[in-house]
């Protein structure tokens, strides 16, 4: 049986319906909402879990911060077998209405990220599974949870320097809702390999709203922003194994 080296992973042992996550820790939580949970893999940032939602076997795997150790990690994941990833994580809201503790559903991603003009032409679209957005559409009503939905940008920058500055307000006058690290790499290598893909975001500052793109007052240890984290997990898994 072959092994996926970086996730350290048997590609065998991977379920085809896969819940990716930045944070290694969010394992812990998650497993108060799946049943059956095994470990399948743990190395550096990567951790890797198997269990059972909705009565289907998923696979809930972290990918660590920025594109492209992520996608090291969703390209493992497609060639392991994957058939549908849908990321649950953590933005910051560009436009005035987008706060702390809300929710964004992406329908598509600027690619600002590093790695995946590596990796295809910058005019190929970073998008989600159509079918996707209408099934984490579906499970916010179904739980009574409103949330954004739009374009998202990913960057490889979390601390603007001086130098150069910021060019969050050019994207937001682009109506582009939010901004994170991450969708815009998952989006293109599931697209290339034909796997279903989607995020779903939890907002964790406004970085204009609160202080003109500087990140000075960035704080995401609020009850809103755990509690968004927590919903965006579960409309995850409700589209994951819908």
């Amino acid at each position: 049986m072959a092994m996926l080296p970086i996730l350290k992973i048997d590609d065998g042992s991977l379920p085809n319906l896969i819940l990716v996550v930045g944070d290694p820790d969010r394992l812990t939580s998650i497993t108060s909402l799946i049943k059956g949970t095994k470990e399948l893999g743990k190395n550096r940032e990567y951790h890797s879990i198997t269990g059972f939602y909705n009565d289907k076997q998923i696979a809930v795997v972290s990918h660590g911060v920025g594109s492209a150790g992520a996608g090291a990690c969703f390209e493992e994941l497609c060639r392991g077998g994957a058939e549908r990833i849908i990321r649950a994580g953590s933005a910051g809201g560009l436009q005035e209405n987008v706060s702390a503790g809300d929710l964004v559903i992406a329908h598509a991603a600027v690619r600002e990220d590093g790695l995946s003009r590596k990796i295809v032409p910058v005019s190929y679209p970073a998008t989600a599974t159509p079918d996707l957005i209408i099934k984490l559409r579906s499970a916010a009503n179904s739980a009574g949870i409103n949330c954004h939905e739009g374009l998202v940008l990913t960057s490889d920058m979390f601390y603007p320097h001086e130098i150069l500055g910021s060019d969050l307000p050019l994207w937001q006058r682009a109506s582009v809702t939010a901004v994170e690290m991450e969708v815009a790499t998952l989006f293109v290598i599931c697209r290339l390999h034909g796997v279903e893909t989607a995020a779903v975001l939890a907002i964790d500052g406004n970085p204009l709203n609160q202080d003109g793109g500087s990140m000075d007052t960035y704080n995401p240890n609020q009850d809103s922003v755990r509690n968004a984290v927590t919903a965006s997990i579960t409309l995850a898994l409700e589209a994951l194994t819908g």
